[in-house]
């Protein structure tokens, strides 16, 4: 299945490498998209996950390289004609661009973020709802 997923699913992978969601970054299933700037979110919470993870800097950084290797990251050019549209739909706005690749890509979105189901136009899983489907 492709998907595009969103920080909140990376970030909660990054703080339990050895739980469900990092488990499922490597399932076979999944086809996984994502904006570049999934990694400048990343970055900007970063001093904050080292705290909260207690890993060093050096093993952060692999583990985002890690898991980074699974995802395939768009800039976005590729997906500019589709921000407006996202833009309309998406109930939160920082959330725009992954809302407009999943609509270049015609896939849902891997979010656990419950208010951007408050829309029809995206199809938005949960980690639990995906493992359910696999």
């Amino acid at each position: 299945m492709d998907v595009v997923v969103d920080a909140n699913i990376l970030i909660a992978a990054l703080i339990s490498p050895s739980g469900h969601t990092a488990d499922f970054f490597f399932s076979p299933v999944l086809r996984i998209f994502a904006p570049e700037l999934l990694l400048e979110e990343v970055e900007e919470h970063k001093n904050e996950l080292l705290k909260k993870t207690g890993f060093s800097e050096k093993d952060f950084n692999q583990l985002v390289v890690l898991i980074s290797k699974r995802i395939i990251f768009f800039p976005i050019i590729d997906f500019l004609p589709f921000i407006q549209k996202a833009k309309e739909i998406c109930p939160d706005p920082d959330d725009a661009a992954y809302f407009a690749l999943a609509l270049k890509l015609h896939c849902p979105l891997w979010s656990n973020d419950k208010k951007l189901k408050g829309q029809e136009e995206v199809k938005v899983f949960s980690t639990s709802e995906l493992l359910a489907l696999s």
